[in-house]
């Protein structure tokens, strides 16, 4: 376990920031970025594929396991019990576990400690429909990370992996969506690369995506080697790109390029 005070990789070199363009100072979601016949199929419940997801995570939510039991037992039949203002603030830290949870983090330990079974692995389909099915509920409301206390560590560490050139390409993720937002690249607009429509229906990839898939997706193709999904370096990103996201609404499930 990491004490909030030492993240493993946070390194005591001052980090040298250009300032930001004006443009890029306040949030804006991707969906802003989109044609609108691409918003008006998000906005479409029976037309967004990643309504589908959603679907699969209510039908895993009800399903029974090991132990009889479900999420739904819990948290009611549609997730009714869940505050839904909660899940508009992860990633939350964990003062038991000393350390920052995710959402998709917090469902697997829920349901890894409950439900009995085989325990669920992070990057298995089963949490990321789950995550997609909860986020879903908070739809509308606003992203709200609270980096003031315990949280504050891991969002400097964040920021420094986002800063941080990756790969042979030798390009930082802030390079692309920071100061080329709106851009085109390879027929596709650059988004500032806001969290808040995660877990996202990816038409480049014709498939759900979660946060962290998404970040193995682009140290991938800067010929990176992308962390392990879970590990600290992806969470301490997620708690920054999350907070990023503050003020924006969340969109899950979003559609995105």
């Amino acid at each position: 376990m990491k004490t909030p005070s030492a993240p493993a990789f946070l390194f005591s070199a001052l980090l040298l920031v250009a300032e930001l363009p004006v443009e890029a100072q306040q949030p804006v979601s991707g969906y802003d970025y989109l044609t609108p016949e691409m918003q008006a199929m998000q906005d479409d419940p029976f037309g967004n594929p990643g309504m589908m997801a959603v679907e699969g995570g209510a039908e895993l939510f009800a399903a029974p396991a090991a132990n009889g039991k479900s999420c739904a037992s819990c948290h009611g039949a549609d997730g009714e019990k869940l505050d839904v203002q909660r899940i508009a603030r992860y990633p939350v830290y964990s003062a038991e576990l000393k350390q920052p949870v995710t959402l998709r983090g917090q469902i697997i330990a829920c349901r890894n400690s409950r439900l009995g079974g085989p325990p669920l692995e992070y990057a298995s389909e089963t949490a990321l429909l789950l995550e997609t099915f909860v986020r879903h509920l908070a739809q509308g409301a606003t992203v709200n990370v609270d980096v003031s206390g315990a949280l504050a560590p891991y969002y400097a560490a964040g920021e420094k992996l986002f800063r941080t050139r990756y790969g042979q390409v030798d390009v930082a993720c802030h390079q692309c969506h920071d100061y080329h937002a709106g851009q085109q690249f390879r027929g596709q607009v650059l988004t500032q690369g806001q969290s808040n429509g995660f877990p996202v229906y990816r038409f480049t990839a014709g498939q759900m995506v979660g946060l962290q898939e998404r970040f193995t997706e682009c140290l991938s193709k800067l010929r990176a080697e992308p962390f392990a999904p879970g590990s600290e370096e992806y969470i301490a990103l997620e708690v920054f790109m999350n907070a990023r996201s503050n003020g924006l609404k969340i969109e899950t499930p979003a559609i995105r390029y």
